[in-house]
């Protein structure tokens, strides 16, 4: 057992079963072994790969949102220009690259980045730093830390790894999924909490009457911050921009899931050592995000979105000066960025936004 999964133990033998929101939320950002706090776990080294790291053109044409949405707000100055979860920084850095093309844009921009790994945080300052011209982030722990004002904010593949609760439906009700010790003493296991109607008063309306066996999740953490980012838009001004994987409405199903080394892993096994994700319910966040004063565009699929965007045109133009092999891969990025069976269906983009300020580029 990992050096965290023995304190998550000690935890359940003393205290007794835990949710499976608290074992995640241990896994993912226990301050000494949380998977996110010590390691580098993105690119071909690491154990999975995100869409920043596949092409440069997914951080040009989200550079080019941002200044575009920058010009629509009436340019103003200083513009707060936010990632959440910056990874290695390589999306910010492409995406600081190709906004260059508006004027007074960079000058404008104040960058913030809220990201709770302190390794994370010395490489993205590196990856900033080799980018010609690049400004230099202010780091925060949470998106509450961070100044108000005018925004432009992006989060790519955060919401994802948020704490979720999960539920299952029984002939008696709704029953929370617990984390326990297996019998054993020294592996985990799922269990069920008794039946209660606060069960079912946290999940959508749409979901409480599956049928027995359906498993629904639901993430508080995603729902605050949701809220927050349309609190913030709704008086301050600006746009976000939500990429993820998930769904347009709510459904049932059980998507909480390891990974470790590009491959499928047990999820409640090497807790740390390993990434926990689940699928992001959009609907959610854009009920959130409105009732809190914003409104919501999309989600459309993030192929659709990046094919409005001018990815096809912006990977013509790079295959101009390419050699066959980088023409391959620019082609091969593409795909997987755009087509359905890649990723341009399953991960879907969701722009909260100023109720005033229209629909932004991606969602007319």
């Amino acid at each position: 057992m990992t050096a965290l999964g023995e304190l998550i133990a000690t935890r359940i033998a003393r205290l007794g079963a835990i949710t499976v929101a608290d074992y995640m939320a241990e896994a993912v950002a226990h301050p000494n072994h949380g998977y996110y706090m010590s390691g580098d776990p993105f690119g071909a080294r690491g154990d999975f790969v995100t869409a920043p790291e596949i092409s440069q053109m997914f951080g040009e044409l989200i550079g080019l949102w941002c200044a575009d949405t920058w010009q629509r707000m009436g340019g103003p100055e200083p513009v707060l220009l936010v990632e959440l979860g910056p990874g290695r920084g390589t999306l910010m850095a492409d995406a600081l690259r190709a906004a260059r093309v508006a004027p007074g844009f960079g000058a404008a921009l104040r960058l913030h980045f809220v990201e709770i790994s302190p390794a994370l945080r010395a490489r993205q300052g590196q990856t900033l730093a080799q980018s010609t011209g690049a400004a230099r982030p202010t780091w925060h722990e949470s998106l509450d830390q961070v100044p108000d004002g005018p925004l432009l904010l992006v989060a790519n593949e955060f919401f994802d790894a948020l704490p979720i609760r999960q539920f299952e439906k029984r002939p008696e009700g709704w029953c929370e999924r617990l984390v326990t010790l297996a019998p054993d003493g020294e592996t985990f296991a799922f269990a069920l909490a008794p039946p209660g109607p606060q069960a079912a008063a946290l999940l959508p309306a749409a979901l409480r009457a599956a049928a027995p066996g359906a498993v629904a999740e639901v993430s508080a953490p995603a729902i605050a911050i949701a809220g927050e980012i349309g609190r913030r838009l709704a008086t301050g001004g600006g746009a976000a921009l939500i990429i993820d994987y998930g769904h347009a409405e709510p459904r049932t199903g059980a998507t909480l899931q390891a990974v470790r080394r590009h491959a499928a892993h047990p999820v409640l096994e090497d807790p740390g050592a390993a990434d926990l994700t689940a699928h992001v319910d959009f609907a959610m966040l854009a009920r959130a995000a409105t009732e809190a004063g914003a409104r919501a565009h999309g989600p459309v699929p993030q192929g659709r979105f990046l094919e409005a965007l001018g990815i096809g045109a912006r990977a013509r133009t790079l295959g101009k000066s390419a050699t066959p092999d980088q023409a391959s891969e620019i082609a091969s990025a593409l795909r997987r960025l755009t087509h359905p069976r890649e990723m341009g269906e399953l991960f879907k983009v969701l722009a909260l936004a100023h109720p005033d300020l229209g629909p932004p580029a991606g969602f007319s």
